[in-house]
């Protein structure tokens, strides 16, 4: 088999890659190593920036989103039982963010390669990246009992922080750092009205909690967690409860409860390798940097590397030009750091890191620094306008 462009891995970022390139009359297939009941099974996140809703309509599959998204024009910081209103319409002069699920977004996606009639092999197993710095790659898997080969001129990685993609690149061409954080976040999804009409941010004695919502009639909540923790360990009752402990007193109040239809913990970790591109594979995604929830970057940072990879496929096949590809590391890795830092910094400022005992304060102390800088930021505009203009996020770059 031939291709232009062989993308690895089903997930949003490969589905949106794969749209984008097909409108542009490049040719591509998708090598996924699940189903797609699979993918369509994992909940994940469903905060979207400006940038990618916009890379969404140019996709071709921005209707349903637009139709049943929700528009949400601030978020909300509480702490020491008060609610802080981070207006992002107003202090970004103009930009908002959508709450729209990302099986939501993957579903719109599936439907529409499906509907063009691209091709994609699902289910696949052994797959290989095979002369990836060689103008002459290709990408060997099994489907169906078969063994494939897929020739191609480009690979795109993305299959996520434990596929193969990112492990093709030998060790010694790329440099990995990382920070595992000593937490996780138990998320609880259950078909109750939100208990409020935005985000909550919740930062307490008691550790972080979040508000969140897929619809009007579906809500996503979180509760910061010991990694020593299971899922069975969490009853519904002991969730909702620990929820309202760590709620502001009058949103615990209105707090509407029932049963979860899916409950996960979730490790948090920032993770980011140097460079994104080796020879003709390019990695998109969480193959290439992972980022802690907390600053609702991680599909959004993955749409801005689509976005970047996009253009450069683009430039290649309609102008020739194939010096453009050397700046795709470069300008993915700028916009990845700024997420990687404002979602660290989110969740400094959030969490609980633990008690002090008689012998370390140093929990204690970093527990009065991020206090101090919680207030600091939300007791002015500016301070507000910092925080409004890094979740919304940066503005696509375009290529030179």
């Amino acid at each position: 088999m031939k291709t232009q462009v062989a993308i690895i891995g089903a997930g949003p970022s490969g589905l949106l890659l794969g749209q984008l390139l097909a409108k542009q009359g490049i040719d591509n297939v998708i090598i996924e190593r699940v189903s797609g009941e699979y993918i369509l099974g994992r909940i994940r996140a469903g905060v979207l920036e400006q940038g990618m809703t916009d890379l969404l309509r140019e996709a071709g599959v921005g209707e349903r989103m637009d139709r049943e998204g929700q528009v949400h024009h601030g978020v909300e910081l509480a702490f020491n039982n008060k609610r802080v209103k981070i207006e992002l319409e107003k202090l970004t002069g103009g930009s908002t963010v959508m709450v729209y699920g990302q099986t939501e977004v993957t579903r719109d996606l599936m439907e529409a390669r499906d509907e063009a009639g691209l091709t994609t092999y699902y289910e696949s197993s052994n797959v290989a990246l095979h002369d990836v710095k060689s103008d002459a790659p290709y990408v060997t898997f099994e489907h169906n009992g078969e063994t494939h080969r897929l020739d191609c001129d480009y690979i795109a990685g993305c299959d996520g922080f434990h596929g193969v993609s990112r492990q093709t690149i030998p060790e010694s061409s790329r440099k990995e750092f990382e920070r595992v954080y000593p937490f996780g976040w138990l998320g609880v999804l259950s078909d109750t009205p939100p208990v409020n009409p935005e985000l909550i941010y919740c930062k307490t004695d008691r550790g972080f909690a979040m508000t969140s919502m897929r619809s009007e009639t579906r809500s996503r909540y979180y509760l910061q967690v010991p990694l020593t923790d299971k899922v069975e360990d969490w009853s519904d009752d002991d969730f909702w409860t620990e929820l309202k402990r760590r709620l502001p007193d009058d949103v615990a109040e209105k707090l509407v409860t029932g049963p979860s239809i899916e409950k996960s913990i979730a490790p948090l970790r920032s993770f980011v390798c140097e460079p994104m591109q080796y020879g003709n594979l390019f990695l998109v995604g969480d193959a290439a940097h992972i980022v802690p929830p907390t600053g609702a970057k991680g599909l959004n940072l993955a749409a801005s590397d689509v976005a970047t990879l996009y253009k450069v496929m683009t430039r290649v096949y309609k102008e020739g030009d194939k010096e453009c590809i050397s700046q795709y590391s470069d300008i993915c890795l700028r916009r990845v750091w700024h997420g990687e830092r404002f979602s660290w910094w989110m969740t400094n400022m959030l969490h609980d890191f633990g008690q002090a005992d008689e012998h370390d304060n140093d929990a204690a102390t970093h527990g009065k620094f991020m206090s101090s800088e919680l207030n600091f930021y939300t007791d002015n505009e500016e301070g507000r306008r910092i925080i409004a203009m890094q979740y919304v996020g940066l503005p696509y770059e375009d290529l030179v």
